[in-house]
């Protein structure tokens, strides 16, 4: 059998379930740490229920991947050990295969945070393919509630870790608090979970932003302007109605950009 000839018929069963994100669609590609629970509580002495340190190797993660990855990034958001990456409606590399998309943006992850961390670091990847505006909102305040609630939850149980209960012991304490209950807790401990820092609350978003660099026009030796853009960290995304303002923004800003270019 010539090659070619073996090479149509093998090929078939790699593609046979290939499946494509249809044109128009919204695409979100969430990636979540595999295994991070034991990773950064056993094989890391990380801060608890927070740490900056690890803060900073997800906005690492996530800056590569929206610069660096080949992709039409608009919108990256992080908390805890997952990302959420809100693609340009035109985006279309590789065909919009969903298996590419998720092959590669997770193997990118996995690499950058392994060789920051200086040990293997996973993630696992799954795609929303949203058809509407406010499809993208709701995702995204979605996962900012998802991020508060983490994070009320985080400090409940590990200020009662710190007061000696066990883990059993801890989550059972705290499967019957609602949410004032839990706020309370924390109170009595002289912690006003209102206080603490944003990004522990409600996540970090990455956006681009344009700005005006100085440099030198080498033949008249005069200082000149020019128009760049880079990536923004917001550590104090909006809350709220106020957040569903801000990403509809950041989507109908693409959107603009599609029709003017």
């Amino acid at each position: 059998m010539l090659f070619d000839e073996l090479d149509a018929k093998m090929r078939v069963f790699e593609t046979n379930s290939d499946t494509c994100v249809l044109p128009h669609l919204f695409m979100v590609i969430r990636l979540d740490g595999r295994g991070f629970t034991k990773l950064t509580k056993e094989k890391h002495d990380f801060e608890r229920p927070f740490d900056p340190k690890f803060r900073d190797l997800m906005i690492g993660t996530v800056q590569h991947l929206m610069t660096n990855c080949g992709f039409n990034v608009i919108y990256g958001f992080t908390e805890s050990d997952e990302i959420s990456l809100l693609c340009h409606p035109q985006e279309n590399s590789f065909g919009r295969k969903t298996r590419k998309l998720l092959s590669i943006l997770s193997g990118e992850a996995s690499a950058y945070f392994s060789l920051q961390l200086g040990a293997i670091g996973v993630f696992d990847s799954r795609i929303s393919q949203l058809p509407r505006v406010q499809d993208v909102i709701d995702y995204f305040r979605w996962r900012a509630e998802d991020a508060l609630r983490n994070a009320l939850n985080a400090h409940c149980y590990w200020l009662l870790r710190k007061e000696g209960q066990t883990a059993i012991q801890a989550s059972k304490a705290l499967e019957s608090l609602g949410i004032g209950d839990k706020n309370e807790l924390l109170f009595q401990r002289n912690i006003n979970f209102s206080s603490l820092p944003a990004w522990q609350k409600r996540g970090i978003g990455l956006y681009w932003e344009d700005y005006m660099k100085e440099g030198l026009n080498p033949k008249t030796q005069t200082t000149v302007l020019s128009q760049r853009r880079r990536i923004k960290v917001d550590m104090e995304i909006p809350t709220r109605n106020e957040y569903d303002l801000f990403i509809q923004n950041i989507v109908e800003t693409a959107l603009q950009s599609e029709i003017t270019t």
